[in-house]
């Protein structure tokens, strides 16, 4: 199985070989597609992807200029948000307009710039929250143990798996809040592997982690993908980018403005324009591009007001 896996693995690599190197390239055999998405906040087009496609069995890089659209096509493709236009289809399954839960049963989960670990409750806690289809969260079915015990008992064996390879295993019984920024980025990565998922999408996973983790990180985002597991994420930190995807995708409007290797991407001067404007003497992965008042707020705003409408 391990070597059909790593078969699956490299081909869809090499198969990106033959891809063009323009905004809405075909993939060949493509995970994710989107046509025609578009969000606007008050009149400004914070997502308006006329079509994309994000290849099974590697990692995607999505990059772009902070205010980009890229937390909020995120939002829209897990069901935190509701677009104005468009359609899209995840292994084949059209997901358009399903809410948040059943995307995430659908085998496509997500996590977030501000991680979400519950921090009044124990690490393993946490962890067992992320398992599928529990029996005993079914208001009669929890009152009788017998039905669901057994469940529990592998669920708990499974996230100590998993605990163990992200090197948290020694904290499962603290609280989630006492755990360090880098610890939480682990321990949301970790949870979302307890549903299996077909892909994983991180959120700026290197963000505000101690660089001692960092080299963790990039293990664990490498290991998803040789172990089957596909994934799409949004950084800052090009030095990452280049490091770790097998593709990169570029937003600056809201639009995909280019994709290709990472390297080619990098240095594509359309690609330097839309990150730098005028200001070509700053790096790529300077934040300090960020002004106040774009769409940056608004999506801010609108992952926090889709949060809480799912959470009614």
């Amino acid at each position: 199985m391990a070597d059909d896996t790593s078969l699956h693995v490299t081909a869809a690599r090499e198969s990106l070989a033959s891809v063009s190197h323009t905004p809405g390239a075909a993939k060949s055999d493509p995970l994710l597609v989107a046509d025609g998405v578009r969000r606007t906040f008050g009149g400004v087009n914070a997502v308006d992807v006329a079509h994309l496609e994000v290849q099974r069995n590697v990692i995607t890089a999505l990059i772009g200029p902070n205010g980009a659209g890229k937390t909020t096509f995120f939002n829209l493709m897990t069901g935190f948000d509701r677009p104005d236009a468009g359609s899209w289809t995840f292994d084949g399954k059209d997901l358009a307009g399903v809410p948040a839960s059943r995307v995430s049963k659908s085998g496509m989960v997500r996590t977030f710039q501000l991680t979400k670990a519950l921090s009044r409750m124990t690490v393993l806690e946490n962890m067992r929250l992320g398992a599928r289809n529990q029996v005993g969260e079914g208001m009669g079915a929890a009152l009788l143990r017998p039905l669901w015990r057994a469940q529990e008992k592998a669920n708990t064996e499974k996230a100590m798996d998993l605990l163990v390879r992200f090197k948290l295993d020694a904290k499962k019984d603290d609280f989630a809040g006492s755990l360090s920024g880098g610890q939480r980025k682990l321990l949301e990565m970790a949870r979302a592997l307890m549903s299996d998922p077909t892909l994983v999408m991180l959120d700026e996973p290197m963000a505000g982690v101690n660089p001692a983790l960092t080299q963790s990180l990039l293990g664990h985002i490498t290991d998803l993908r040789d172990t089957g597991t596909s994934v799409l994420f949004v950084e800052h930190d090009m030095h990452m980018v280049r490091h770790i995807s097998d593709w990169v995708v570029v937003m600056a409007e809201g639009k995909v403005v280019a994709e290709g290797p990472p390297k080619e991407v990098m240095d594509d001067q359309a690609v330097i324009d839309a990150y730098l404007g005028a200001h070509h003497d700053t790096d790529l992965g300077d934040d300090s591009l960020l002004e106040e008042g774009t769409v940056i707020d608004v999506e801010a705003m609108a992952e926090l007001e889709a949060e809480e409408e799912d959470a009614k």
